[in-house]
């Protein structure tokens, strides 16, 4: 389903976990291992030169020939930008996307800020809202932005075993749902509608029964082909809701799109799926266009 793969490296705990998990991803063929080295900041200078930037290429051939010996093919990139460039981090890693036509951006989620959780990083927002392609941001509930020594082990849980997939019933909730149907691999499906409008109680109820109906109708597709389905209908604020369940049937992946006419709308503007993606804990994967197959 995603051929080709741009991870972002970092070199940090995050990347090692990312890459421990790459061979998970449906139809994964060739990666493209992608360093930015930042020019812009004192102690980044340091890296672009002599052994230090050699440090890089050797960090980068390691990780190329471990996904080498997975049966995959692995291509390394380390670019920099400074005052020249007059470039990000960010900006690099999607014209990188563009030109090499990648299905697929690989992220990790390397917030620090304390206040209201926010979780997902600087680089990680920007590309999420800018990217042409898809995008998967991989939160690990277990590392810590000051976690000191070894790495937990890989986790036993696969990547795409057990899907949340929200939906709002727009066009593009549609598509992604069409999407992860096509998907090999997938054991479990959480279907989610949020109802989150009603003036009367009589209202909601019947938004709720309405709703209920229409993932029931969802649940036969995805059974149709083998997919055991869970089926939640919640009333509230749909960001909270999708976290809430997320977290009650132990997901180990979201899937939204990108674009929607209803709480989705488009990540440009705002969205419950930008809300989700920084405050989740579990991996989410934003969809903008059908991976070829």
């Amino acid at each position: 389903m995603f051929e080709k793969v741009l991870v972002a490296l970092d070199f940090s705990q995050y990347s090692q976990k990312i890459l421990d998990r790459i061979i998970q991803i449906p139809g994964i063929q060739d990666v493209i291992l992608l360093h930015v080295l930042d020019a812009t900041r004192p102690i980044s200078r340091k890296w672009t030169c002599g052994q230090h930037f050699e440090n890089v290429k050797v960090l980068m051939a390691e990780k190329q020939k471990s996904l080498e010996n997975l049966g995959l093919k692995a291509h390394t990139k380390i670019d920099a930008i400074n005052e020249i460039t007059q470039s990000t981090i960010s900006r690099m890693i999607l014209e990188i996307a563009e030109t090499e036509n990648v299905s697929l951006i690989v992220l990790g989620a390397r917030g620090i800020n304390p206040i209201q959780e926010l979780l997902l990083g600087s680089v990680s927002s920007f590309v999420l809202r800018h990217a042409k392609t898809n995008v998967l941001i991989m939160h690990f509930a277990s590392l810590s932005a000051d976690q000191k020594g070894a790495l937990p082990s890989p986790s036993s849980t696969k990547l795409f075993s057990k899907v949340m997939v929200p939906t709002d019933f727009s066009e593009a909730a549609s598509g992604t749902a069409e999407l992860i149907k096509t998907i090999p691999g997938i054991e479990h499906v959480v279907l989610l509608h949020v109802v989150n409008r009603g003036d009367s109680q009589q209202e909601i109820d019947n938004y709720v029964k309405e709703t209920q109906s229409r993932l029931v109708d969802m649940k036969k597709e995805f059974t149709s082909v083998g997919i055991e389905v869970y089926v939640h209908v919640r009333v509230g604020d749909p960001t909270e809701m999708i976290l809430s369940v997320t977290n009650e049937d132990d997901v180990s992946l979201i899937a939204m799109s990108a674009h929607g006419k209803g709480w989705f709308h488009d990540l440009l503007l705002g969205s419950t799926t930008f809300t989700v993606a920084r405050k989740t804990k579990t991996p989410i994967l934003v969809l903008r266009a059908r991976p070829e197959t």
